[in-house]
């Protein structure tokens, strides 16, 4: 698939054994008809040649911070103009440092520096530079700024340890890049609104009633429905996730600060209600913490059904309606219930008495149930969060088109 015509990528090639794997992406780009420059830091050099490299990007290799024949051709500020995105890979921890220091000592820390495009880094390191504190430092501090970060995975490393550390595969690389290409060339711009994380309903100043929820779903789902292109709004509940600073985010506390933030955010065209809102709150909260030795009687009333509300809405229903079931039981029959009864397109089920899925967890095994006459479920098996994120907004995107 010659999908890339007419993409520019800037490759900058560190010093690190997992500079092979390079030559391998290079491969699949020029492929799909990307076209291709590539900066080799000094010490990338030793790991793979300038003739290689051009070999197969069919395109400039710039080496020289100060050469006057590459400054003629290009300067360094123009480089950084003329690529569409910058990769870095593979991203050594020396690299990831300076570049969140600000550093700019060669020609590609100089280029990044001067880039206003998006930067994909592709770390790779020994495990325990990995996972040294400095490194993740940095990588939050370059995630602040907007850098995009691929991997690391985590197998058998050159120096003979185990962990994790390891460059991506490159067609992992690859398919990252060209969703990205994908999502920025869509022209219709689609709005979707997601819900995530618990709710807090307070019972006096400092105790509230609450759940397990993490956010963890309702925010990679988030993120996978922005990386498509989509416009994004993010209501969450209390957390301690971060999100991509392009993604509009409004935090909220209680489950009717969530439903005013919803009905002002309105309308949209997807709505994913992940949060794990009460379904109860106070009757009358307490204006002062409430003493050990005070009798303690406490009236609860249900909440406002916000996917109820919204998914029966008239004028404001979005087109896609989706809503998740966290059971301890029957869990389809809860399921199909909960479709029909709130009227929604899609409910996501999910068995939370199971060990390390769900709540709390950076894995979860769902069913989609849907309502329509074609097709009645689907099973996304066991994985990591951002996995299963991926597969359901592949389904919202085959469904919206």
């Amino acid at each position: 698939m010659k999908n890339l015509a007419n993409k520019k990528i800037l490759f900058i090639i560190c010093g690190g054994i997992a500079a092979y794997k390079s030559l391998e992406l290079i491969r699949l780009f020029r492929k799909n008809n990307a076209t291709i420059r590539t900066i080799l830091t000094l010490s990338a050099k030793k790991f793979v040649t300038p003739l290689s490299i051009a070999s197969l990007s069919q395109g400039k290799v710039y080496e020289d911070l100060f050469s006057i024949e590459n400054e003629v051709e290009m300067d360094h500020i123009a480089l950084s103009r003329w690529a569409d995105v910058i990769i870095v890979s593979p991203a050594t921890a020396n690299t990831i440092s300076k570049l969140a220091t600000g550093n700019a000592d060669d020609l590609a820390s100089t280029v990044i520096l001067a880039s206003n495009k998006q930067i994909y880094l592709a770390p790779a390191m020994n495990v325990r530079m990995w996972e040294h504190q400095s490194t993740k430092n940095n990588l939050k501090t370059l995630r602040s700024y907007g850098y995009k970060v691929i991997g690391p995975t985590t197998g058998d490393m050159a120096c003979g340890e185990y962990g994790e550390g390891k460059m991506s595969d490159p067609i992992e690389i690859f398919n990252e890049i060209r969703n990205f290409f994908k999502a920025r060339k869509e022209n219709r711009k689609l709005k979707a609104l997601v819900t995530a994380g618990p709710t807090n309903e307070y019972i006096d100043p400092v105790r509230f009633i609450s759940n397990k929820s993490s956010g963890k779903q309702g925010y990679e789902i988030a993120n996978s429905l922005h990386k498509r292109g989509f416009d994004t709004t993010l209501i969450s509940g209390p957390t301690n996730l971060n999100i991509d600073q392009e993604i509009k985010l409004i935090k909220v506390e209680t489950t009717d600060e969530m439903f005013k933030v919803i009905q002002q955010n309105l309308p949209t065209d997807i709505a994913v209600f992940s949060a794990a809102v009460s379904d109860f709150k106070v009757n009358e909260k307490s204006k002062d913490k409430i003493k050990k030795k005070e009798n303690l009687n406490i009236k609860l009333e249900r909440n406002i059904d916000i996917l109820n509300y919204i998914s029966n809405h008239n004028l404001m229903r979005p087109k896609l309606v989706i809503g998740f079931a966290a059971e301890t039981k029957n869990l389809e029959l809860n399921a199909i219930k909960k479709l029909k009864d709130k009227n929604c397109d899609w409910i996501i089920a999910n068995d939370v008495s199971k060990k390390n899925i769900g709540f709390d967890s950076d894995y979860n095994e769902v069913t989609i149930h849907y309502n329509y006459l074609n097709k009645k479920k689907e099973t996304l098996s066991y994985k990591k969060k951002s996995e299963i994120s991926e597969e359901i907004v592949d389904r919202i995107v085959t469904q919206m088109n």
